[in-house]
């Protein structure tokens, strides 16, 4: 099936079309909220950005997050996803709602913070039972699964960066104080309303879960979150694939984080000479990024069936290795955006196959747990990146240590995914005869 083809297949399917809009609607609301408040915090000029700062932010806005991750998944294995894509978005309308109006009256305190890492948090929700449903609306054939998620994903990646983008505008418009910032919030208020409106074109009961009848009661699951969450860590070691997958996207998330630390001090520190001006920097190291994203959603079909998702995989991080030590080694702006544009290539491009591995090698009943456990280390994993770099990076950013350690790790992300997931592709033609890393 080509490109084309495979597109005109998934778009045919009416419930897709309904959940790849709800997706687009609540990306490109977050890219307006999390542009809102990025830009408050580390580019208002009464804000001194240093890395320690940074990471503390990274800290706060995506860790609590993340450790929403085990309770997600009983739920999502549960309740009817449906419902979840429709009253998070409400929720998360009202939460941000409150972030503006404690803004808009100066009040930039802890209730401030709750509310925001409240309104980050729940979206953990959101994007597991979009992940959990796709398999539901898209035939599970390889080929459609992967131009679904190849479509969904890098899409709902590219609005999520349009809508930054809106929100940069929106800044420009309104201004980047209190006020001006509240007022960008609300406009993702309403935003996230009109993604709740979008999904409830779809059915009830449409997006499972499918009923296992050996599933622990909720009361049960609750009591026992971190028994469930070791259940869906054995059932992930189990499906070899998937744990070796899951590695590869956490190294690169780990690298990653240590790439935006850089990225954010030295277009607020280095490359720019005030804070307004290092915000239009880093908008356009955002734009590149999500050309990147683009390109990968075009490319990496084509890829995966000419060469299989593991090798995909592992050409991508020897890619990301080579290219960041020639474009980000002379800290040069333009070469440095032109670094983040490859970046986006390969962070897009293995997030279509990690996922598609993933929805591939998870039984059903398992598979909101293990994606909400995909999404725990997809930001702990960069929050670690990041974090790491801070006790050795400088204020400007500049770092030729923190560069070695991102072109190094790359090239051993490539070799040793590569070699593990080889060997495993052997083991199971030898054990059933077929091949499984297409």
């Amino acid at each position: 099936m080509n490109k084309l083809a495979g597109l005109r297949a998934v778009l045919r399917v009416r419930d897709f079309r309904r959940l790849y809009s709800t997706r687009l609607i609540s990306q490109c609301s977050d890219g307006v909220f999390q542009v809102g408040l990025a830009g408050y915090f580390f580019f208002s000029p009464e804000q001194q950005t240093s890395a320690a700062k940074a990471v503390a932010g990274f800290a706060g806005l995506l860790v609590p997050y993340s450790l929403l991750g085990p309770f997600v998944g009983v739920f999502i294995d549960r309740w009817w996803r449906r419902q979840i894509l429709v009253y998070e978005p409400l929720l998360r309308a009202v939460l941000v709602g409150v972030v503006a109006g404690l803004l808009a009256v100066d009040n930039d305190g802890p209730l401030f913070f709750l509310a925001a890492i409240a309104g980050l948090g729940i979206n953990r929700f959101f994007l597991a039972a979009l992940s959990a449903a796709l398999p539901h609306v898209v035939d599970r054939g390889r080929d459609l699964l992967v131009t679904a998620n190849s479509l969904s994903v890098t899409s709902g990646t590219i609005i999520a960066f349009t809508g930054a983008g809106l929100g940069y505008l929106l800044r420009r418009l309104f201004g980047g104080g209190h006020v001006g910032t509240a007022l960008i919030l609300l406009c993702a208020a309403g935003a996230y309303l009109a993604a709740s409106l979008s999904a409830t074109r779809l059915g009830r009961e449409r997006l499972g879960p499918e009923y296992d009848a050996d599933q622990p009661q909720t009361r049960e699951a609750l009591y026992n979150v971190a028994r469930g969450l070791a259940d869906g860590i054995r059932h992930v070691w189990r499906r070899r694939r998937a744990a070796i997958a899951l590695a590869a996207i956490s190294m690169h998330r780990f690298l990653y984080g240590i790439w935006t630390l850089m990225t954010l001090l030295l277009f607020r520190n280095y490359f720019a000479t005030s804070a307004e001006a290092g915000l239009g920097g880093a908008a356009v190291v955002l734009g590149a990024s999500g050309a990147g994203y683009f390109l990968a959603a075009v490319i990496t079909p084509s890829a995966v069936k000419r060469t299989g998702m593991p090798t995909w995989i592992t050409l991508l991080l020897g890619v990301a290795a080579v290219t960041e030590l020639v474009l980000t080694a002379p800290f040069e702006e333009v070469l440095y955006v032109c670094g983040g544009f490859t970046l986006g290539v390969v962070a897009q491009g293995v997030k279509i196959c990690v996922d598609t591995i993933v929805q591939q090698a998870v039984l059903d009943a398992y598979r909101g747990r293990v994606f909400s456990l995909y999404d725990m280390l997809f930001n702990v994993t960069f929050v670690c990146g990041a974090a790491a770099a801070a006790a050795v990076m400088p204020a400007n950013g500049k770092s030729y240590a923190m560069l070695a350690v991102i072109v190094t790790g790359y090239a051993l992300a490539a070799a040793i995914y590569g070699f593990t997931a080889a060997r495993d592709s052997r083991g199971q033609a030898t054990v059933d005869g077929t091949p499984r890393d297409r």
